[in-house]
């Protein structure tokens, strides 16, 4: 089988199915974190209080299906087709939201998917990333303070804005930790290649792995209980992942991108549809917030809006 037959026959469905699969487990977690009682950021009780609901076991062993399909698809076709496919998790899980809350999709909720969604695809088809190592750079620590320093305003600001921006605010400190876990991951796994299974126990990064991933998944669950919307958060989430992951890979592992005025224009056109769809799900997602806890009185049902 050719390369571009792998792609289209292997890597798009791999990538799809998986997309609906991590679409699916985040509304079922989304309304899982509503079941339990409402916990502080970071406190492990939360996954101690959904880890009684089988419903949300189910939706771990959703995620673990989905991940082993990022890695099928990863394996037949390039990172700049697969991870754009896998960001159309946020309309999978739109839709089912919707179908599990039995209302409508709201279509400008639709709208901010989209658009995160196109400008990731044409920030990454433009930046292209090649090369490089799996070895950490020096490098590796300006970035390293950086991201950390991001990820604790974040969680400030989430300690200090209600409703929608602390949805977002958690989202991107999830964003953040997710693309930092997936660039020790793949030190890791180069050390496994190279070394056995017995190297990784050897280096300290396995060890920052199962602190940090963790709490990555536990922020993501944070967000989810905070949001009455399951899309501006996972839209966030997703979006996030893989850009941190381009910067990790410039800065940490050597690889490196178009960097032409052309390039470095489409890629700021590219950004700012990202920031619009960000921007439109957070108000849509404030507006619907309100109008959702005004309709949870009994009336209006068919009127009410989800995404």
């Amino acid at each position: 089988m050719s390369a571009a037959g792998a792609w289209f026959t292997v890597a798009v469905p791999a990538a799809l199915v998986g997309a609906a699969s991590f679409g699916m487990a985040s509304a079922v977690q989304q309304r899982a974190t509503k079941q339990v009682p409402n916990i502080r950021t970071l406190n492990p009780r939360l996954l101690f209080e959904l880890v009684r609901k089988p419903v949300w076991l189910a939706s771990v062993g959703t995620v673990i299906v989905g991940l082993s399909l990022q890695v099928v698809a990863l394996a037949y076709g390039p990172l700049m087709l697969v991870q754009p496919l896998l960001v159309t998790s946020v309309l999978f899980a739109a839709v089912h939201a919707a179908w599990l809350a039995h209302r409508r999709l709201d279509r400008l909720v639709v709208l901010g998917a989209l658009a995160c969604m196109g400008g990731l695809s044409a920030f990454l088809l433009l930046a292209r990333p090649k090369g490089g190592t799996e070895t950490l750079d020096p490098r590796a620590v300006p970035l390293a303070v950086l991201l950390g320093a991001l990820t604790v305003a974040c969680l400030l600001a989430a300690s200090h804005f209600p409703g929608e921006i602390r949805v977002i605010a958690l989202a991107l400190a999830t964003g953040v930790i997710y693309g930092v876990t997936a660039a020790l991951m793949k030190v890791v796994a180069d050390q496994f290649r190279t070394g056995g299974i017995a190297a990784p126990f050897q280096h300290w990064v396995l060890y920052a792995v199962c602190l940090v991933g963790p709490c990555g998944f536990l922020l993501s669950q944070n967000a989810f209980q905070q949001g009455k919307l399951i899309s501006p958060a996972l839209a966030v989430i997703t979006t996030v992942d893989p850009l941190v992951g381009v910067a990790i890979g410039i800065n940490w592992f050597g690889e490196s991108v178009n960097s032409t005025p052309a390039v470095l224009g489409g890629e700021a056109v590219a950004a700012l549809a990202i920031v619009g769809g960000i921007v439109l799900l957070t108000h849509r997602g404030e507006t619907l917030r309100r109008v959702l806890e005004r309709a949870d009185s009994p009336g209006d049902e068919n009127d009410r809006t989800w995404g």
